[in-house]
């Protein structure tokens, strides 16, 4: 009924996950999802996952192109409020983004509601490069915002359409390997998007001999359009993940009082989790710049951009070796071991860089601070950037899991958007000293901790197979309050009671 039907020998080979994961409750009522050969089966995990690429490129390049138009306007957009609202705007579109495709991932369909959130992200990316209003430079500030919150809600489809979709496509991969393979086309596509984010500004200011402010940051922005155009095409070959087909609701009333009993709790550890996160991650990300051109010095005599960019540049790399080590790590320890240890790591280095920031942030010791910086950043990949998306995607079942995930991530959403809003008031609370640059990375150490903690003693253990497993346990919890789960997987038109003389033919 599912593909291609396999020796009962080999079925039981490749589904005995009860022996690995140590789930006495395991149930194989279910016939196993075929494993599709390596190429066959890696192509939806790519194309479902590598569109958030344009998130780490949309949401950090915009770091660049802010200290772009404050060396181009000077205090009129430095001191002004859209200094702040061009670089968080993004995130509240992002969220609605998360919530809508959420709702449409598990309602609708995961591919059109990626394909749909694909086309909102070309269209006004390029809007954004080309921000104009009559000449005037306030004007001017207030539609690159408006473009901005647009291009959010495209990036916030990728999350519960896009994520989840890879997560239940590693289901078709070889067991002992899929959490790394999510990780690569998820979380490493957001750090590579944030390297090539922080470069792409370094290039073209290069090329436009650091004079031609408005090309500079125009070109930046608009380069953000090329690979969701690419990404497009390759999504229109996608079709529905096997665990979807069999396990939606899509077609019938979901039991929301159910699904908030047996996974509320759940959802708000992880929800909080990742807010703590994003909170840190994308304000360090949109600030690198700032932080490294005040090292320079932003008197009258201002560092070239591609000095600042470069070192910028630099910075962001460090997101590659965190996440690139960490994506075999998660398989080996877990995810939430592997996010545990990369945020205790992590919050070692922060109060270091914290309690020494006076003798770091010597311009003749850039590079150390860069290093120091990086490191911190890259166990940050490591341990929460890597893992918590897949911790959302796992520790729910199919039917629920977009709107699940949604949520989560816009909550985490949330956090990146007051992070960024308010990273200059955490700043601005240590005055002009040094301590302005030191303060935020005790809060973001302390908070780090926090996290860890809520990890270890509120969330579950997550194996290769917990995706079939934590269907199985929800259906038996769906089974033991009267909801029967004939519905999952019903197509349009079917109903329980058309699906009764196919399953008496079938045992005949």
């Amino acid at each position: 009924m599912f593909g291609r039907k396999k020796p009962a020998a080999e079925q039981v080979s490749e589904t005995a996950s009860p022996a690995v994961d140590g789930d006495p409750e395991y149930s194989s009522g279910a016939p196993p999802i075929d494993q599709k050969p390596f190429m066959e089966a890696i192509w939806p995990v790519l194309a479902s996952g590598a569109g958030l690429f344009s998130d780490g490129y949309v949401n950090n390049v915009i770091g660049s192109v802010g200290t772009v138009l404050t060396y181009q306007y000077g205090d009129l957009y430095g001191k002004s409020r859209a200094a702040n609202v061009v670089s968080a705007i993004a995130f509240a579109g992002t969220v609605i983004g998360q919530l809508i495709f959420g709702y449409t991932a598990d309602r609708w369909s995961r591919t059109g509601s990626l394909l749909v959130s694909t086309v909102i992200l070309i269209v006004f990316t390029a809007l954004a490069a080309g921000s104009y209003y009559k000449g005037e430079a306030v004007g001017l500030f207030n539609m690159l915002a408006a473009w901005r919150f647009f291009v959010g809600i495209g990036i916030g489809g990728e999350y519960p359409a896009g994520s989840v979709s890879c997560a239940e496509s590693t289901g078709e991969l070889k067991r002992g390997a899929r959490n790394r393979w999510f990780i690569l086309f998820t979380n490493s596509m957001i750090d590579w998007g944030f390297v090539i984010g922080a470069f792409v500004p370094y290039v073209v200011a290069a090329a436009a001999q650091n004079k031609y402010y408005g090309t500079i940051w125009r070109t930046s922005l608009g380069i953000g359009a090329i690979f969701p155009m690419i990404l497009f095409v390759l999504r229109l070959r996608l079709k529905e993940p096997e665990e979807f087909s069999r396990n939606s609701m899509k077609h019938v009333r979901t039991p929301y009082t159910l699904v908030l009993k047996y996974y509320g709790f759940r959802l708000f550890i992880v929800s909080l989790i990742w807010f703590i996160y994003d909170f840190s991650t994308y304000a360090f990300g949109i600030y690198s710049s700032t932080i490294v051109a005040t090292i320079y010095g932003a008197g009258e005599v201002r560092a070239p951009l591609t000095t600042v960019f470069g070192w910028n540049t630099v910075i962001n790399l460090f997101y590659i070796p965190g996440t690139l080590i960490g994506a075999p790590v998660s398989d080996r320890l877990g995810p939430r071991y592997t996010l545990i240890l990369g945020f205790l790591v992590q919050s070692v280095i922060g109060y270091i860089m914290a309690g020494t920031y006076d003798k770091l942030s010597q311009p003749n010791v850039i590079g150390a601070f860069v290093v120091v910086y990086g490191i911190f950043l890259s166990f940050g990949e490591l341990g929460p950037g890597n893992n918590i998306g897949l911790l959302a995607a796992k520790t729910c079942a199919t039917g629920v899991r977009g709107q699940y995930y949604g949520i989560a991530a816009a909550v985490g959403k949330v956090g990146a958007f007051i992070g960024v809003y308010i990273f200059p008031y955490i700043q601005a609370a240590g005055g002009n000293s040094n301590a302005q640059y030191q303060y935020p990375f005790y809060v973001s150490s302390s908070l780090c901790i926090l996290a860890a903690a809520l990890a270890f003693f509120c969330l579950p253990h997550i194996g290769q197979d917990t995706i079939t497993l934590e269907d199985e346990k929800f259906r038996e919890y769906l089974t033991a309050n009267g909801w029967d789960v004939r519905q999952l997987g019903l197509k349009a038109g079917e109903s329980i009671d058309s699906l009764q003389p196919r399953t008496e033919e079938r045992k005949e």
